[in-house]
């Protein structure tokens, strides 16, 4: 009896038990993406893991819930190596873009439709690091992409710029002939 009890205290109260209930995979996501009809756009996911990683047993998954009603579907997988999806509207659309040394899962989704409107999931797990929040992205396909307020600012400063070089020798002549005129008067 006393041979359980000690295993059972050892087993609840060793601090090393402690850590590895409460250590999670911690993923990163950029949230809310934008991107024009046609075009590729990079659904960047990163992780930090509590244990180092491991390229053998570590693996990715990526998943698409459409805004409409349709059931979830998965867009991609990675175990030692990419699996793109060899079927669905994903096919020949989705390319690895993720570094897992680098604790990057990220991927490319090239020429968007505006069905890919939806949110992504992204989910690494790292054993024995196995349990944690996903990470989500919900993509908006546009037809145009926000207009940008750079193209507003050059314009203004170019403006001001022209603005200054024929106002400057306006007002040089302007101050010679107060000038002269100053001059002849007091004369």
């Amino acid at each position: 009896m006393g041979n359980i009890l000690a295993n059972i205290i050892l087993v609840y109260l060793n601090p090393l038990n402690l850590v590895l209930q409460v250590t999670g995979m911690r993923v990163y996501t950029s949230g809310d993406v934008e991107a024009v009809n046609g075009t590729d756009v990079r659904l960047r996911c990163t992780f930090d893991s509590q244990v180092p990683i491991n390229p053998h047993t570590l693996t990715i998954s990526w998943s698409f819930k459409p805004l409409t009603k349709g059931r979830e579907e998965s867009v991609f997988y990675y175990h030692n190596k990419p699996y793109p999806p060899l079927e669905g509207m994903f096919r020949k659309r989705i390319s690895w873009a993720g570094d897992v040394m680098g604790r990057d899962a990220s991927i490319i989704i090239k020429e968007v439709k505006f069905t890919y409107n939806g949110t992504y999931t992204c989910q690494v797990k790292n054993p024995p690091d196995v349990h944690g929040a996903l990470g989500e992205i919900r993509l908006l396909v546009v037809t145009t992409g926000k207009q940008s307020a750079r193209p507003v600012n050059i314009h203004v400063k170019s403006l001001t710029y022209i603005i200054s070089l024929l106002l400057f020798p306006y007002s040089v002549v302007r101050y010679i002939c107060h000038f002269v005129v100053l001059s002849e008067s007091t004369s």
